[in-house]
């Protein structure tokens, strides 16, 4: 007989995580980096000492948030940051102000915009009608 398996299904996996540092990306596509302090059966988590982070091409930004509740339903993904691999990532990375980094994103929303209309119009004068460019998870459905 097999030896059981050490997962655990469900929210109850998350105890594993305790006051470790993870990186949460919620459903509008937020990345936030703090220290898991609770949750509870229906996932909702409370990250410490957390950061709202951006990345744009080369760059990133943080703006400080501090405590900060998440509803579970909101959390698309989460996992543990190898806090030694984060600082050798954000060294390859431009560190610019949150004013700066929240313009370029802004900036790439539109091309990618523009890009998506383009492709949208000539797919349609092609006889195919799709749906590209999500804004958010909530636009899919």
């Amino acid at each position: 007989m097999a030896a059981p398996s050490p997962f655990i299904p469900g929210t109850a996996s998350l105890a594993e995580e305790l006051d470790k540092k993870l990186m949460i990306v919620l459903r509008d596509g937020k990345k936030l980096v703090g220290v898991l302090r609770s949750y509870d059966q229906f996932a909702n988590v409370v990250l410490q000492n957390t950061y709202e982070r951006v990345y744009v091409g080369s760059c990133y930004g943080e703006s400080y948030k501090g405590i900060y509740l998440i509803r579970g339903e909101n959390v698309v993904l989460l996992g543990e940051i190898d806090e030694t691999h984060e600082e050798q990532m954000l060294a390859q990375l431009t560190k610019v102000s949150w004013e700066d980094i929240e313009k370029q994103e802004k900036e790439e929303r539109e091309k990618k915009a523009k890009e998506d209309s383009v492709k949208r119009k000539i797919m349609q004068g092609r006889g195919i009608t799709i749906d590209i460019g999500f804004t958010s998870m909530d636009d899919q459905f």
